[in-house]
């Protein structure tokens, strides 16, 4: 089979939980050796956040279903980096790898010998990335940083959720630890860069990977939305700050989303609805009058839908060319035609396992050199043996 385009890049984790293994899930997806360094007899803390859990053959409980999710391709070796004997183990295991993934707290692996200096001078070449909730300095550079936090304190929350004075109105979190996992595509894109350096230089380096930072790049058009008009942002539901319609709207049987993102889009809405006049209508004829308009606008294209059932609905604008989607639960998600098309559910079995580990495949579909599944989420200490054996000597 094809080797994957990271095939001989070996990446030491010392990283746990999401954003941390995330990237180094999407380094072992596109074929390089993932080490990661667990903690003896506990591991990786979403190991037991759950539930739900596997099932051991033995009938006990396995891993929880949250560790799955970000661990696959990896082994697992348990060390314990607060003895010398440990942290000396990932030196010489440092020594040998490309790159070294932590998510510590700032300065939390100097005390071992672990730090980005300490390491450097082991391998110069290593591309060392830290991730961590604010960065390596300024003013909050010590504190720690999860998910649900960020969040908050990076401004998503105030604009995700319902406007105030409707009903359930308050600051919401998204569904997902989204933070966490743009974080970690964050961290994997730095990391590849950073590897096209050395390879071009032979010189490693940092890279600081921040919570943050990352929140505040994710505000996207909202950020750009506050910088030159100098208001903040708020609350809409699932109304767009920029675009109209482009939110549910009612049917029969449920609710349909429609995404108008052009005003030729609208018109073409219009006409699949049986109601052409709204295209040219001046209250709607264009992007910025249907928002200047949105209220009446919505009232009115809901009127119109709302007779309809939701899959006929669909079809009638698809045969328009008006984008428009389901709601779907997480179900539905991996029973769409598309969703088997393209292989979305990923299968591994697991010796100490009693039903196969399922997962999301990875979405980058390469034409020379394909993702491959070869190992999945290791069980805690699988490959200590074989990995620690390799370092004798050294």
């Amino acid at each position: 089979m094809t080797q994957g385009p990271l095939h001989g890049v070996r990446v030491l984790d010392l990283s746990r939980v999401l954003a941390g293994p995330w990237a180094t899930q999407t380094l072992a997806d596109l074929g390089a050796e993932v080490i990661k360094i667990e903690r003896p007899g506990a591991g990786d803390d979403t190991r037991l956040w759950g539930p739900p859990f596997t099932t051991r053959t033995d009938g006990s409980r396995g891993d929880a279903a949250y560790f799955l999710c970000a661990n696959r391709g990896k082994k697992s070796v348990e060390l314990d980096i607060a003895t010398p004997e440990g942290a000396e183990a990932v030196r010489k295991l440092a020594a040998t790898c490309d790159v070294v993934v932590e998510n510590f707290k700032t300065g939390g692996l100097k005390k071992y010998g672990l730090d980005w200096p300490s390491l450097e001078k082991v391998n110069p070449r290593l591309v060392y990335c830290s991730i961590t909730g604010f960065g390596q300095d300024g003013p909050d550079a010590r504190r720690a940083g999860y998910d649900y936090m960020i969040q908050a304190m990076g401004g998503l929350m105030s604009i995700t959720g319902q406007p105030d004075g409707a009903p359930g109105a308050e600051p919401m979190k998204v569904g997902v630890a989204v933070v966490d996992l743009f974080t970690g595509l964050y961290a994997s894109n730095a990391i590849l860069a950073a590897l096209m350096h050395a390879r071009a230089t032979g010189e490693g380096q940092h890279v600081d990977v921040a919570l943050f930072d990352v929140q505040a790049a994710m505000l996207a058009n909202q950020a750009t939305n506050f910088f030159v008009s100098g208001k903040a942002p708020t609350r809409m539901g699932n109304a767009h700050p920029n675009l109209a319609p482009y939110q549910p709207f009612p049917c029969t049987d449920g609710v349909v989303i429609i995404a108008v993102g052009a005003d030729g889009q609208f018109r073409a809405l219009c006409g699949a609805l049986g109601a052409p006049g709204m295209g040219s209508d001046p209250r709607f004829s264009t992007n910025a009058a249907r928002i200047e308009n949105r209220a009446t606008l919505t009232a009115e294209l809901s009127a119109l839908t709302a007779g309809h059932e939701m899959k006929a609905l669909m079809a009638l604008l698809e045969g328009a060319g008006v984008p428009c989607g389901p709601v779907n639960t997480v179900d539905q998600v991996f029973a769409e035609p598309q969703a088997l098309h393209r292989g979305l559910e990923v299968e591994q079995t697991r010796a100490d396992l009693s039903a196969p580990v399922r997962t999301v495949a990875s979405p980058i579909r390469l034409s020379k050199t394909p993702v491959r599944y070869d190992r999945p989420p290791p069980a805690l200490g699988a490959d200590t043996e074989e990995v620690l054996g390799g370092l004798k000597g050294a």
